[in-house]
């Protein structure tokens, strides 16, 4: 019995006590986080300043772009020294690097209303096509040194895609018909840029021979003859996509000549036109060389200012 009276009076005299002491202990715990965070503060602001912006695609890109980089200096490490890099080495790399691509891709393209196609998700999405369609054509055309020029292609544009800042992101709404143009659209524009990537690796490999000084990236080329019948392959697929996507835009697309599409369809339609003629010079007056390249670049410039150009336009000086 005293002892219980003991314990619930030395229980009483630390409750009082608690009671007495709550507030100081209260003023000086709150002194020392004070201080704790003080010091700490300036710490935190640096390392806000290198922190990377949270995303679900975050992790998929870096992947992305570390791969291509890493097949990039592999495929480079191995034509500067003159010899042949390791094809199926090369592909597989490029594959898993496209499949992380693609991965990161889903989550700025996909939204929950539609298809965001900004600026930069754009570009991340035709250069994860051209190096796809690379891919799928090494396995029975000798065109896998394109991918030296194509893989810090991919690892650029992922990252624009992921870090750069969005401008008016346009929704499109998910028609069949709408996505058939899209795609048609994107997979002209893949062929085109493979075909002018050929074009420039042709005029190195014809500047080079002709003054008998080819380099370790040359020597491991196809011969003149072949990158050149390579070339217009390129250009008779992506003329026929192109032809195709213009046809599915005519059939689809509620206005070509509305005030927004109005310069992307003129200028597509000149594209088309220089490419028609450049294969029709091939075919009927032997065009070839330093002409089908100019033409080459010409045609693919105006591909470019009728989707790239007026995207940029609208996205970040129009706002529209």
């Amino acid at each position: 019995m005293y002892s219980a009276s003991l314990r619930r009076g030395q229980v009483a005299d630390y409750s009082e006590d608690c009671v007495w002491r709550t507030p100081r202990c209260q003023l000086v715990e709150s002194f020392v986080r004070w201080r704790f965070y003080a010091k700490l503060s300036p710490f935190r602001a640096c390392l806000t300043g290198f922190m990377l912006p949270l995303s679900p695609s975050l992790l998929t890109t870096l992947a992305a772009a570390l791969l291509y980089a890493a097949a990039t200096l592999y495929q480079g490490t191995r034509l500067a020294t003159g010899a042949k890099a390791d094809k199926r080495l090369l592909v597989t790399l490029g594959v898993f690097a496209v499949l992380a691509h693609g991965a990161s891709l889903l989550t700025h393209l996909l939204t929950p209303i539609g298809l965001g196609l900004d600026f930069f998700s754009a570009s991340s999405l035709i250069a994860a096509a051209v190096i796809a369609l690379t891919l799928l054509a090494c396995s029975r055309i000798p065109v896998e040194n394109l991918l030296v020029l194509l893989f810090p292609l991919g690892a650029i544009t992922v990252l624009l895609a992921q870090f750069a800042p969005t401008g008016t992101v346009q929704i499109i709404d998910e028609e069949p018909g709408i996505l058939a143009h899209i795609l048609l659209s994107i997979l002209a524009y893949g062929m085109f840029t493979i075909a002018v990537f050929q074009a420039l690796l042709l005029l190195v490999q014809d500047h080079q021979l002709k003054n008998k000084h080819p380099s370790g990236l040359i020597r491991n080329f196809p011969p003149l003859q072949t990158m050149e019948s390579l070339l217009f392959g390129f250009l008779w697929a992506g003329w026929t996509l192109l032809s195709l996507s213009l046809i599915s835009g005519w059939l689809f697309v509620e206005n070509l000549f509305a005030q927004h599409l109005v310069h992307k369809t003129l200028l597509a339609c000149l594209a088309w036109v220089v490419f028609s003629v450049l294969l029709w010079g091939r075919n009927r007056l032997g065009w070839r060389g330093h002409k089908a390249i100019r033409w080459t670049l010409a045609g693919f410039c105006l591909l470019m200012l009728a989707y790239f150009g007026s995207k940029l336009v609208r996205e970040y000086i129009l706002h529209i």
